[in-house]
């Protein structure tokens, strides 16, 4: 009888650990998949500005949240900088259409290929200018 409740209480035990969801700490250490892995729709292991732009386009949706056809830096959530802001918004009007948004990725995606092949690497995506482009397309 006695062995019946050990084993018993092993069982409920063990269960309630397997069942427990991941701890916070052990969550984080789970690989994320890479930039060109999630943004890669051809399987060319790069990522080329239409690629980009169709993620782009997807998180302008997300975003837009008022449905006046535009964002503005509330809405963007700071994914742009001041100045990356300002150079894409050139009517001034503190709001950026999907075009005005697209060009903005434009300039970031060659900001970020300093090999001027066209297409971005996950080491390119590395760098600086390449974490901006992931911030307008994430």
């Amino acid at each position: 009888m006695r062995v019946n409740k050990l084993l018993l209480a092993g069982a409920v035990a063990l269960s309630a650990v397997l069942a427990a969801p991941l701890s916070p700490a052990l969550a984080k250490k789970a690989p994320k998949a890479s930039p060109v892995a999630t943004l890669d729709t051809d399987n060319d292991s790069t990522v080329d500005l239409n690629e980009l732009n169709k993620a782009a386009e997807a998180l302008f949706g997300k975003l837009e949240k008022d449905n006046d056809g535009t964002l503005d830096k509330k809405e963007l959530q700071g994914r742009l900088s001041k100045e990356a802001f300002a150079s894409a918004d050139p009517d001034k009007d503190g709001t950026l259409t999907k075009d005005e948004f697209l060009s903005a990725v434009s300039s970031l995606f060659k900001g970020a290929d300093p090999d001027n092949d066209g297409t971005l690497d996950d080491k390119e995506f590395a760098s600086k200018q390449g974490k901006a482009v992931l911030r307008v397309t994430r």
